[in-house]
């Protein structure tokens, strides 16, 4: 894998890029407005979102997809 291709280092300016405010770019991976400010001020991602937001630059999952895990989520919640 390039690790330039994917560098989440600078995901702020792949969110600048997209001209989306916070809110709406980091929703698509379950993270609040600011969570994802943290995360683009250094703050180190977890590896869950870190493989979703590799995979979403990357171009193996579509915003799509990542609204059908959302619905999926919200139609079964995990059982305690």
């Amino acid at each position: 894998m390039d690790c330039q291709k994917v560098n989440l280092a600078s995901i702020g300016d792949v969110r600048r890029a997209r001209n989306e405010n916070q809110s709406r770019f980091w929703q698509r991976f379950g993270v609040t407005q600011s969570g994802g400010s943290r995360y683009e001020s250094g703050r180190p991602i977890p590896k869950p979102t870190a493989l979703l937001l590799a995979a979403w630059i990357q171009g193996d999952i579509k915003d799509d997809d990542l609204n059908k895990l959302h619905s999926v989520v919200e139609e079964c919640p995990a059982q305690v």
